[in-house]
């Protein structure tokens, strides 16, 4: 029942050389980013992260790509990160591309103890390659594994000493599912507020996923691609 941890470091003290990480996130919304800072001065090695994308160059995942920790990414989307891209196409790092509805069910397929499931995206693909294909009333489904870690580590808007977490807006899309997927599951929130604060209704993941958590710091609220619009013409 003692969730509460001090801060980052300890609550990544343990992770190991090797380990399997699921770390939630949506671009640069919703990523734990004290817990990636911490895995990265920790400097363990040989990991294989799970998550929709690798952030960017100097932040998120991509502080653990900077410093060669990430020996495997299973992720959908190689987004805005250059050195993720350079690693891939170099041979340097192991990347198992996964169509982002799919990695978000083999997730949630993994939480609720299902080991594998039939869908229909990356029939005739390169996705499929190597994987049973079976058909259902006439079309063709792919057979996918589901996915389980080692450590699960999200980060949320709200939290209580039980660990019921409360997202925010598009930090919701990975993280209720990957809170589910991991053997010990972190959280990190924006603010640790007394058992009782939420109504039930409003729980996204509730408190027995949940083995560590702890209120983060100096959060950053980064845009993953900043866009201007070009000045309409002058019409005179």
């Amino acid at each position: 029942m003692h969730k509460i941890v001090a801060d980052a470091r300890e609550a990544v003290h343990d992770i190991p050389n090797g380990a399997v990480l699921a770390l939630g996130g949506f671009g640069l919304c919703g990523i734990p980013e004290n817990s990636i800072a911490a895995l990265a001065e920790k400097g363990v090695t040989d990991l294989t992260c799970i998550s929709n994308n690798a952030g960017v160059d100097d932040f998120g995942i991509g502080l653990l790509l900077q410093r060669g920790q990430v020996r495997k990414m299973v992720s959908s989307y190689v987004g805005e990160n250059k050195l993720f891209e350079q690693l891939v196409l170099s041979g340097k790092l192991e990347l198992e591309m996964t169509p982002q509805g799919t990695l978000a069910e083999k997730l949630r397929a993994g939480g609720a103890g299902i080991p594998a499931f039939f869908t229909a995206t990356g029939v005739g693909t390169v996705v499929a390659d190597g994987k049973e294909v079976r058909e259902f009333e006439g079309r063709k489904y792919v057979l996918e594994r589901s996915l389980r870690a080692d450590f699960a580590i999200v980060k949320a808007w709200k939290g209580d000493a039980m660990g019921n977490l409360v997202y925010r807006l598009t930090a919701r899309n990975f993280n209720p599912m990957i809170a589910t997927a991991g053997r010990v599951t972190i959280a990190e929130v924006e603010e640790l507020v007394p058992v009782g604060s939420f109504d039930p209704d409003q729980v996204h993941t509730p408190g027995i996923y949940v083995q560590r958590i702890f209120q983060g710091k100096n959060y950053e609220k980064r845009v993953e691609r900043r866009v201007v619009r070009k000045p309409e013409p002058s019409r005179q």
